[in-house]
Formats: structure tokens, C-alpha cells, sequence
């Protein structure tokens, strides 16, 4: 479990190529292809060498009557890797989701700790664009480029608030994490936005936190006390700083980031009655503490 001195490490340089062909050149199976309808798959694609790429692992399902939702992703202490998240990130993708994430895949013996920027989170979403259009790609056709959520975990979501004004955002997910009530604390290197970025937010938001033994709780609750101007939840499941991510499937936190994200980028009915409702679905449900505002 990564604490905040690795926001300390150095920060490496990416270069993005956004022409290139997409195809995929390694491929891993993580928690046998996840829970969802379309078993995932977690893959490197040479077109996009400084990420990681989770999909589905068979696409002609994919096309322009269904289509793939897209969600970026920002790791824990900004690493250049997602290794402590790929069973998170592959059990979003299982329901029929593209993830991209900041970092190349990782292998067994290879951890990146280098400190990435949050233009990453901006170029993975250029970069599903553009293949989204291209011919060539494995992709065309396949990705809903109108329907894309930033997400991020501790460091990761720091950056996630500091795109969060990119309007091709439709929500925006943040875990153990929120910005800064004494900037004096953060580390150098880390994107530190003001309490005021707060106001650029124009999608609905989540706020997955580990309870009060996480180490970013204070920083997340007082970003949802400030946010009242768009539809906000907060979800604190009592696992301190290090979330669910490494148990199958993601855990918990998989679960809640899974319906979120089917709700608000596929308009799924029965997902959206964890967080609608009064009470809401995720307030029942073992070990979750939950407040919403804007959410009927």
C-alpha cells in the first residue's frame, strides 16, 4: 500500500502517438475475464505505449449499435503503472467498458513508480478518439467517444480534479483521495489545484473513500461539502487508504465504481438504484456509509 511519500519519485516523459494503428502486441487475463457480461482482458497496444488498456476481450460484439463507454484512469502515488489496480480496472471493463490507463502494462517482476502529470488522463482520451475514427483500428466504430468518465485513486485523483474541467467528461470518480485543506502536507511533484477547482466540475461526481483510517477521508469530505452544484455522492466503506482494489474483481470498490459508471454512461436502471432512492441501494448494503446531494 503506497503512502503519500512516493508522490516524491521523478516524474517520467511520455510521448503519445495518436495515428498509429491500434493492436494490441501483450495481453494478460485477470480474475478469469472479471464478473461482467463480456469477459475482459488486459492488454498493451502499440499505438498507445505509455498506457494500459483493459477491453473486452472479444469486440465484434462492438459497434456503432453498441458501443464501448470510455473511462480514464489515474493510479495511486501518480505511478507510471496500474498494477495495484488492474483487478479493479479489468472488472470495469468485463461490463462492457474501455479502460485506459496512465502507465505501461506492467509486468511480474516490473513496478513503475515514476511521478506522471495529468495530461496522461487527457491524452488517453484524445487517443480514443482519434481510433474511434480511424479504419484501421481495432476500434473504429466500437467506442462511444460521447459517454467518458475520469477516474483516479489518491494521486490519481488529484489529477482526475485537475482535468475535471474537460468537457468531453460526462462524470468524473474519486478515490481515496480529494483536494488539499493544508497544501503545506502534499508532496512535490503532485498536482496540487486549489479548493476553488472544485467549482469546474460540471458532471455529476463520486467520492469512494476507505472511511476515517484513510489518510485522504478529511481532504474527500471536505470536497463534497463544498460541492453543491452538481449531483455529488460519497461512499466510505471502512478499509482505510488502500481501498478493495487488489481483492477479486476489485472488492467493494469495484462494485460501487462499476455501477456508478453504469449508470451515468449507459443510463442502467438497476444499477442507478444504488445511489437513487431514498434510501439509496448502497446505504443497505454491508459496511457502506453513504451521502448524496442532488440525487434524488
Amino acid at each position: 500500500m503506497k503512502t503519500f511519500s512516493k508522490f516524491m519519485l521523478s516524474c517520467a516523459l511520455c510521448l503519445v502517438t495518436y495515428g498509429v494503428q491500434a493492436q494490441d502486441s501483450r495481453t494478460q487475463v485477470i480474475d478469469n475475464g472479471g464478473s461482467g457480461s463480456y469477459k475482459a482482458i488486459m492488454t498493451s497496444d502499440s499505438s498507445l505505449p505509455t498506457h494500459t488498456i483493459f477491453k473486452p476481450q472479444d469486440l465484434s460484439k462492438f459497434g456503432p449499435a453498441q458501443q464501448l463507454p470510455i473511462l480514464v484512469w489515474g493510479n495511486g502515488a501518480c505511478a507510471n503503472s496500474p498494477y495495484e489496480h488492474v483487478n479493479f480496472l479489468n472488472e470495469i471493463a468485463s461490463h462492457g467498458f474501455l479502460v485506459v490507463a496512465i502507465g505501461p502494462m506492467p509486468g511480474e517482476d516490473e513496478v513503475k513508480h515514476e511521478l506522471t502529470s495529468s495530461k496522461l488522463l487527457t491524452d488517453a482520451i484524445d487517443w480514443a478518439i482519434a481510433q474511434n475514427s480511424n479504419k484501421n483500428s481495432i476500434y473504429y466504430q466500437k467506442l462511444n467517444i460521447d459517454k467518458i468518465a475520469a477516474a483516479g485513486m489518491s494521486c490519481g485523483g488529484l489529477q482526475t480534479l485537475d482535468i475535471c474541467q474537460d468537457p468531453r467528461l460526462k462524470t468524473v470518480m474519486i478515490c481515496n483521495s480529494g483536494l488539499f485543506l493544508n497544501p503545506t502536507q502534499a508532496m512535490d511533484g503532485m498536482p496540487m489545484p486549489k479548493k476553488e477547482k472544485l467549482n469546474s466540475i460540471h458532471t455529476p461526481i463520486i467520492y469512494i473513500l476507505g472511511g476515517e483510517t484513510d489518510i485522504a477521508y478529511g481532504n474527500g469530505m471536505d470536497d463534497f461539502k463544498r460541492i453543491n452544484h452538481v449531483p455529488a455522492f460519497v461512499a466510505n466503506f471502512n478499509v482505510g487508504h488502500g481501498g478493495t482494489y487488489a481483492k477479486p474483481n476489485g472488492g467493494e470498490f469495484g462494485v460501487v465504481a462499476t455501477n456508478w459508471l453504469l449508470w451515468q454512461l449507459k443510463g442502467d436502471k438497476a444499477a442507478e438504484k444504488m445511489f437513487a432512492g431514498a434510501p439509496c441501494g448502497l446505504s443497505k448494503r454491508e459496511g457502506w456509509v453513504v451521502d448524496k446531494k442532488m440525487i434524488p
